[in-house]
């Protein structure tokens, strides 16, 4: 079987996965990772699309602003090494270029849905007769909590005014065709659509570029949510004429738990200063900021609607992985998630052909990350928790997926090989 653009013929055994890996031209970055044991030996790990692995450099990141903590106090902020005061531009133009947006409108902020909150609050604004929100059904529950929250919050009934475009009957993933025809249907009464770049639990990749344009041409506002797209997926937010987006930078970007997450505002808004919006001291402007002035001046970047100052250690973490994928390119990680992917894919149709079809990969083969989403049929999260056991570390999705992401950084060919041979051990085991 051959591989999608790569014309590579696949084999299913380990020598083959290791003259893969030999011819890689990324291999040494997975020397820059701490990889999670298993007795003795590296997990498969394939979770990188809920919390991406340690960066090796991080801890000597984390440990200088310690260590100017520790020697400066309060005046770390003007005499670290990486001056606390300004430390969240040390983070944009790297992010920015992962993106595919303009520095000015690229900020490194909060948490996910606390910055689609906060976007929210300037790009939804509803009226009588437009204050519909388009999503795509089954989005991460974050979202949908918070889309339904925000029509609340404005007096809207839910019922009426979200619109959820779901698979057709038998299908897993959205047909675009379907997006574009709610989207024309309600045209007259879209405020906003918000949809996942990438689908948490299908793994498909919308395409954003058309979606913005049918959104835009029915008066709609258009944002994303990049969680589970930043650092896996190209993107052009500033070409693609995106309004606004938000992303997480512990998955992909492998900044650590929790940490600070990033947001896009397009440069059309950026001067803007009658558009609404929740202010706070950090997006004031610099020049006066320390005026201690009570009128806000938002400044005219991305940065005001960063309402708080710089979290530090978090940002250190953040910045040990920018330097990587800096260092790397997205074009390169692409070209490898691609292989690498494919050939996960080309795994499990071998497993289906001894075990009776019983993987259904659920992924568009045409429209996704690295991401592949299964449904293992007749077995349910018992063969999940095998998985875990025998040093694999998948990642489980009521009701009933067990979603894999090979990511380029520190994934290799013998780890997809390894994954296809549990695996099948398991099936076999199970009858």
């Amino acid at each position: 079987m051959e591989a999608t653009k790569s014309k590579i013929i696949f084999e299913n055994n380990n020598a083959f996965a290791q003259k893969l890996d030999k011819e890689d031209k990324l291999k040494l970055y997975r020397e820059k990772f701490f990889i999670p044991q298993h007795n003795g030996t590296d997990t498969v790990y394939f979770t990188g699309n809920s919390l991406g692995l340690q960066p090796k450099t991080t801890q000597s990141y984390l440990q200088q602003e310690l260590n100017d903590w520790a020697t400066f106090g309060v005046e770390g902020h003007f005499l670290a090494k990486n001056p606390w005061l300004s430390y969240h531009e040390l983070l944009t133009n790297k992010m920015a270029k992962l993106v595919g947006a303009l520095p000015i409108e690229t900020v490194m902020m909060n948490q996910l849905t606390v910055n689609l909150h906060l976007l929210m609050v300037s790009f939804y604004r509803p009226t009588k007769n437009r204050f519909k929100i388009l999503c795509e059904a089954k989005a991460f529950p974050s979202d949908q909590y918070a889309l339904q929250s925000q029509i609340k919050f404005h007096g809207f009934s839910v019922e009426e005014a979200l619109i959820e475009i779901e698979p057709r009957e038998g299908e897993f993933h959205i047909r675009h065709e379907d997006i574009y025809e709610a989207i024309e249907k309600n045209k007259d009464s879209i405020a906003l659509i918000m949809i996942g770049g990438v689908n948490y639990f299908s793994g498909q990749v919308f395409d954003m570029k058309t979606i913005t344009e049918k959104g835009h041409s029915a008066g709609a506002i258009v944002g994303f949510d990049l969680a589970h797209a930043a650092g896996n997926i190209n993107l052009e937010l500033h070409n693609w004429d995106v309004d606004f987006a938000a992303w997480c930078s512990y998955k992909y970007i492998n900044s650590g738990p929790g940490s600070v997450a990033g947001a896009f505002v397009h440069e059309r808004h950026l001067k803007n200063t009658e558009l609404p919006q929740f202010a706070g001291w950090w997006g004031h402007e610099k020049e006066s900021r320390f005026l201690m002035d009570k009128t806000f001046i938002p400044m005219q970047t991305a940065e005001r609607w960063q309402m708080s100052n710089a979290p530090i250690l978090s940002m250190a973490a953040c910045r040990a992985s920018l330097d990587i994928f800096d260092e790397v390119g997205m074009l390169a990680l692409i070209e490898k998630s691609k292989g690498l992917t494919a050939y996960l894919e080309f795994i499990v149709e071998e497993i289906n052909k001894q075990k009776n079809n019983c993987l259904q990969i659920i992924t568009p083969k045409e429209n996704r990350g690295c991401q592949l989403s299964f449904v293992a049929n007749g077995y349910g999260k018992d063969l999940y928790k095998q998985l875990i056991d025998n040093g694999v570390i998948p990642d489980w999705r009521e009701p009933n997926v067990i979603r894999c992401a090979p990511v380029p950084l520190y994934n290799s060919y013998e780890d997809v090989y390894r994954f296809g041979v549990i695996l099948l051990n398991l099936l076999r085991e199970k009858g």
